[in-house]
């Protein structure tokens, strides 16, 4: 890949990955303010904005992160399958990514509850999406810190 070409590829994937981390950082936020509201239209307010947060912002960014660290990786010295480092990315990544896709299952169930006047409540107030958010915080963390100090150990692959 030419030299202008891997940087354009790799500022995709910094940008992505950033925004994967703020919008998750967001649906924590939300999330918080669901799990300790008081007041039910707050609780109703924090899981109908869950749904658009996860599926139009959380989602995009995880599959952008995803695709463009696929190509960055191809494009440049650092291989796919040739540094340790850069496969344990990959699979943080592609599991992330996949438990995202079967959650926003979950998330548009609790936003049906929401959007229900007369529905009971109670479901709502279990801490589910704080653990996600929380554990996606804690792998997005580890991701980050395998990319800036890329510990040592080759593959001897060369792809």
């Amino acid at each position: 890949m030419r030299p202008q070409l891997r940087k354009l590829a790799l500022t995709a994937h910094i940008a992505s990955s950033v925004g994967w981390f703020g919008a998750v950082l967001t649906f924590l936020a939300v999330a918080i303010v669901g799990v300790t509201a008081q007041d039910d239209q707050v609780l109703r307010a924090a899981n109908l904005i869950a749904q658009p947060v996860v599926r139009y912002v959380v989602l995009p960014f995880a599959v952008a992160s995803l695709l463009t660290g696929l190509l960055s990786s191809l494009g440049s010295t650092w291989g796919l399958f040739r540094h340790y480092w850069v496969i344990f990315k990959l699979v943080l990544n592609a599991v992330a990514t996949a438990v995202l896709l079967i959650y926003t299952g979950t998330v548009d169930r609790f936003a049906a509850v929401a959007a229900d006047p007369s529905a009971d409540l109670a479901p709502l107030r279990t801490p589910t999406f704080v653990v996600h958010a929380g554990g996606a915080v804690v792998v997005l963390v580890v991701a980050m810190v395998l990319a800036v100090y890329k510990p040592r150990g080759t593959t001897g692959l060369r792809l």
